[in-house]
């Protein structure tokens, strides 16, 4: 006979061993995070200051008639006004403070809050690369499939060299390229900027998908699609070659297994074989390429929208790059490396449910 003492136990949930296996690896990740982002911070912060030049040397320069004395007083005055004549140790406890209270600060330039201007241009980012990703990932699979499908055959051949030559190719050269072949010669396709400027584009989200949807703007989707196609296909060709190597040889290693053979001597048809136990088999390095070239992409960002002057964090970083802007350094710095750190966090979580061994480990 049961009593109240035994009620709870018997209605305790009971949860799967690999779960909590899963929540531990999560929490281990997590209170990575902060540590990595703290590491990259102090490299940022050291890294933009022993660059040659100073923002002050840009923010002091008055009129042309001013003289030598008269631009070195300004100079100074401007340099005190942001705190950089204090010793670099004094700086960098200053940005401490700042970054333990999520203070990113203000641009030297214009004033504007870092925060700000990150949540414009960090949207323009994530649909870029979303999008390369995508391009790249579909590519990729499907050609490195049918080359190893096809091994030895002129089309395998024909597929492993135009993966090498295209990612070989430079970000900057396929972009001008890009530029040079569908914006100038064919005029298929817009070169610059993120949408035309004859649109009147309010931001609600600054998602300009997610806006068209919330806003019920239809007509800024098809010019939103135009512009995002030559940088999209910029950065996903160099990475679709290299995804296109990586899936071959997996798939190549994974078809001379055992339980391939026992799947066609059972009849089954090759689509069927391929995609219930070749790729099942064969995303794990697949994954892991993924992951790792989700850092490349953002990388590749800093330059392709600088190419086609798209205004997303990439360029932002150059910027502020070029005129020694350290707050919008730093925080540009900060958002990617959090982007970079949260993919591969969830690549590995994603290791969890693509092997069954992680989880019994």
């Amino acid at each position: 006979m049961s009593t109240t003492a035994d009620a709870p136990s018997a209605l305790r949930l009971r949860v799967p061993k690999w779960a909590n296996s899963t929540a531990l690896l999560v929490i281990r990740r997590l209170v990575v995070v902060p540590v990595v982002l703290f590491a990259l911070a102090s490299l940022v912060f050291l890294a933009i200051r022993l660059l040659p030049g100073s923002p002050a040397t840009s923010l002091s320069a008055g009129r042309g008639d001013m003289s030598a004395v008269e631009v070195s007083a300004n100079e100074e005055r401007v340099t005190k006004a942001l705190g950089l004549d204090q010793p670099l140790l004094t700086q960098y406890g200053h940005f401490l403070d700042d970054l333990v209270h999520l203070r990113l600060g203000t641009s030297f330039f214009g004033s504007n809050s870092v925060l700000g201007l990150l949540g414009d241009a960090l949207p323009a980012t994530i649909e870029l690369t979303l999008a390369a990703m995508t391009i790249a990932v579909v590519l990729g699979v499907v050609t490195g499939v049918i080359a190893a499908l096809r091994k030895g055959s002129w089309v395998d051949t024909s597929t492993r060299v135009v993966a090498t030559v295209s990612f070989s190719l430079p970000w900057f050269a396929l972009g001008v390229l890009g530029i040079v072949v569908f914006g100038v010669w064919l005029r298929w396709l817009p070169v610059l900027g993120r949408l035309p400027s004859s649109l009147d584009y309010n931001p609600t989200t600054n998602f300009v998908l997610l806006d068209a949807i919330l806003q019920n703007r239809p007509e800024l989707v098809w010019p939103w699609i135009q512009h995002l196609i030559l940088p999209a296909v910029t950065l996903a060709l160099s990475m679709a070659g290299f995804i296109t190597r990586i899936v071959r040889a997996s798939v190549l290693e994974v078809l001379d297994d055992d339980f391939v053979r026992t799947a066609r001597m059972k009849g089954l048809g090759e689509g069927a074989v391929v995609r219930r136990h070749v790729l099942r088999n064969a995303w794990l390095p697949i994954v892991t390429v993924l992951g790792l070239q989700f850092g490349s992409l953002l990388g590749g960002s800093v330059i392709t929208e600088t190419v086609f002057s798209y205004a997303g964090v990439g360029r932002l970083l150059v910027q502020g790059v070029l005129q020694r802007d350290y707050p919008v350094v730093q925080g540009a710095a900060l958002a990617i490396a959090l982007l970079f750190t949260l993919v591969n966090h969830a690549v590995d979580l994603l290791y969890t449910v693509l092997d069954p061994r992680i989880r019994k480990g």
